[in-house]
């Protein structure tokens, strides 16, 4: 059964930093895009970026400068880096994986979803 894990997620206070893992099992990863995003309460989920299935990045245009999304293919596992973490950043970030980082960062254009870790973030 292929299935994504996240982990990682806690309590930080603000300019802190934490690191995110998505861990696949069931199947490949390395096959796969990745793109991490995140939801707040009330919110829309968003995306925060996204890594392909060679390594290349992008991010949404807050994260840029301030998160790494990284993949170790023989751990089967992709990272996301963040610092310097905001308030607002208090969020469930998901992991899911898809064909390609297309433009817009589609929630849609994902197909395999991890069920999410929580990060907050305050003081």
């Amino acid at each position: 059964q292929a299935q994504l894990v996240e982990s990682g997620g806690g309590l930080v206070q603000p300019g802190g930093s934490l690191r995110l893992s998505c861990s696949a099992s069931g199947f490949t990863l390395e096959n796969y895009a990745v793109g991490w995003f995140r939801q707040a309460p009330g919110k829309e989920r968003e995306a925060v970026g996204c890594v392909t299935s060679d390594g290349s990045a992008v991010y949404a245009n807050s994260e840029k400068g301030r998160f790494t999304i990284s993949r170790i293919n023989t751990k089967n596992t992709v990272y996301l880096q963040m610092n310097s973490l905001k308030l607002e950043e208090t969020a469930v970030y998901y992991c899911a994986a898809g064909w390609g980082c297309y433009t817009d960062l589609r929630v849609e254009d994902y197909h395999l979803w991890g069920q999410g870790t929580q990060v907050t973030v305050s003081s």
